[in-house]
């Protein structure tokens, strides 16, 4: 008898942050609202994936939403159907509910969890064949703060094997200019340094921000202005020798064509919630190979699940991988973690788990703990 899809479970989750945690945009919170698939087979095979409620630029989920979304619009669609046939199911996702990347992330990827146990083999095998085991991750230290703040965050990360680290911009110039120019005299140049505004400068803030960190050899700064403006971005990335990288921009597909054909990044980063999951994540690392555009990979604040679905399509593209930042419980940004084994930093390296699937099991007992009602 061939395999089905038998039930689909949207479970609510409010994680607490080790610190609070913020962008620079908007204000720092305690938590971070993640919603966790379960996708059971006739066989008795179960697939996880997850997805977040970040309800910030570029995020427009709230936790009773997505689960709502999954449960009503999406489960119906899935039930009875083949959970190999994983295109055809995105597909059909997509034609049910417009831009639904963050619910459709979470059921996409327990979709590829589910299909590779069944066949006993990791993720990265089932997207095409494992190229590495290791991917290395960079870091965002204190989101605010002077350098006396900083620098024990700093001191600390790189000793725990950090070689890239971004600090967020956007307040005072002089303030912002400084912290570069101290952690760049005290780490040397040992380290690549990078700046992230989260859209919150205008261009005419911006450009002279820039210039002034032009001589801190930043490798990147993401999204320094408005996620509509890429007017802002194409005439940036022609005025300074940073290079300059599209976060809350890029959504789809549509949106990575678009910043091409402005020439407003040559970066962009992808994120498994924000850009749908594996499924459309590789889609976008395609075009943006083919397109000359770096393609870094991320998430947002995130229990190991999603951050190791980011590092199995790591492992399977064949191509070189840019550094990119892992938000879940190595970087410590997270006070608890959903799953048996957390993912764990070594060496500023995160490890492929071995086993079938994702090769992460659910803890239970936590799933209760940090469930919520809705």
């Amino acid at each position: 008898m061939a395999v089905k899809i038998q039930t689909i479970e949207a479970i609510p989750l409010r994680l607490p942050f080790a610190q609070r945690f913020g962008a620079a945009n908007v204000g720092a919170k305690a938590s971070v609202d993640v919603v966790i698939v379960k996708i059971r087979s006739t066989d008795g095979v179960v697939g996880i994936g997850e997805t977040q409620a970040w309800r910030r630029q570029g995020s427009a989920e709230v936790l009773a939403n997505t689960v709502r979304v999954i449960t009503d619009l999406f489960a119906p669609r899935l039930i009875g159907r083949s959970p190999y046939h994983i295109d055809a199911i995105m597909k059909d996702l997509a034609d049910t509910l417009h831009a639904s990347f963050y619910p459709q992330a979470a059921v996409g990827d327990a979709l590829h969890d589910l299909a590779a146990r069944s066949h006993g083999i990791p993720v990265c095998e089932f997207l095409g064949g494992r190229c590495r085991d290791r991917i290395r991750v960079g870091l965002a230290i204190l989101q605010s703060g002077d350098f006396g703040a900083i620098w024990p965050v700093a001191e600390d990360a790189l000793a725990r094997g950090y070689r890239h680290l971004r600090l967020k911009i956007g307040g005072d110039l002089e303030d912002d200019v400084a912290k570069f120019r101290s952690l760049r005299k005290e780490a040397g140049d040992t380290i690549v340094l990078r700046a992230d505004a989260n859209g919150a400068l205008r261009f005419d803030q911006a450009l002279p921000l820039l210039r002034r960190l032009e001589e801190f050899q930043l490798d990147m700064v993401e999204q320094p202005v408005a996620m509509w403006d890429l007017e802002a971005m194409s005439a940036l990335a022609r005025s300074v020798r940073i290079p300059i990288s599209a976060d809350e921009s890029i959504s789809s597909e549509h949106s990575l064509i678009e910043i091409v054909r402005r020439r407003a990044a040559s970066m962009i980063q992808t994120k498994i919630g924000k850009n749908g999951g594996l499924f459309y994540c590789k889609r976008l690392w395609t075009i943006a190979q083919a397109a000359g555009v770096a393609a870094l990979p991320g998430n947002h604040p995130t229990t190991s699940v999603a951050a190791t679905a980011m590092a199995h399509l790591c492992a399977a593209w064949p191509w070189e991988v840019p550094v990119g930042e892992f938000s879940n419980g190595p970087t410590d940004i997270l006070a608890d973690d959903i799953v048996q084994e957390p993912m764990v930093l070594e060496d500023g390296t995160v490890k492929l788990p071995e086993g079938p699937g994702l090769g992460v099991e659910l803890d239970e007992e936590k799933l209760k703990r940090y469930r919520v009602d809705i």
